[in-house]
């Protein structure tokens, strides 16, 4: 595979003492700034002031399913029809190793700069979010909460032998979220994606909104910023040792 050419993340810093970390991953044809709004509502709201969100880009790379032409993703992909068999057959293993060691990278710089991995989460959208979920379930450190908005399992029948051993995070908590009338990642896959992952011991959850496509909705944001607030409480102000 060709070098590729990597823009670095976009960054909100905590506005209060860093303690804890989000990294957000878009989905295919996006970038950082995609969700650059939605990070920036949560912060309005001053409830994560201690929450560092880092926006990373994917790189521009051929896609099967667009003609073969180059666009922001994470991993290439054949077909969009939302079937869990056709998604299986065509899997970018390559690709998706690739952008998992980017996403493991990332969440070592947190962890080398002071964050501990119980207060790291790692989440995203569509195929943002099936990286989320294989990255999350594969990292060698245990990791407070993954979310995967619209989105899916990858490499479900090689999981098994890519997560490390012992599995670290089998019970970190999964926040997963579809709309019922989404077209591109169909909400019948997201479902699999959920019951698959029950029956290999995870602990996933699984919020359905009615009429929302492939998209994400006010209550969802909610929701998430619900999920983050709970697995990464406020520490507060660092205590100074009396001299």
């Amino acid at each position: 595979m060709a070098s590729l050419v990597r823009q670095p993340p976009l960054l909100f810093p905590a506005t209060a003492r860093h303690t804890a970390t989000v990294i957000f991953i878009h989905g295919l044809g996006d970038t950082g700034h995609g969700w650059a709004s939605a990070v920036e509502n949560w912060r309005r709201r001053q409830r994560l002031d201690e929450v560092k969100f880092i926006l990373p880009h994917a790189p521009q790379i051929p896609i099967t399913c667009n003609w073969g032409m180059k666009m922001p993703g994470w991993y290439d992909i054949h077909t969009i029809d939302g079937n869990a068999e056709s998604l299986r057959k065509n899997e970018d293993e390559a690709g998706i190793l690739v952008s998992q060691v980017y996403l493991h990278g990332l969440i070592q710089k947190e962890i080398d700069a002071g964050i501990p991995a119980e207060r790291i989460i790692i989440g995203g959208f569509s195929q943002g979010g099936a990286m989320s979920i294989f990255a999350g379930l594969t990292s060698k450190v245990k990791l407070a909460g993954i979310v995967a908005l619209s989105s899916y399992l990858v490499l479900s029948l090689k999981l098994a032998e890519l997560v490390p051993k012992p599995q670290v995070n089998q019970d970190t908590p999964i926040f997963m979220a579809h709309g019922d009338s989404d077209q591109v990642v169909n909400m019948q896959l997201g479902k699999k994606s959920y019951e698959l992952l029950k029956e290999m011991g995870y602990k996933p959850s699984l919020k359905i909104y009615p009429d929302m496509g492939h998209t994400a909705c006010l209550e969802e944001l909610d929701e998430v910023e619900a999920f983050l607030r709970e697995r990464l409480p406020a520490l507060g102000k660092e205590e100074k040792p009396e001299l």
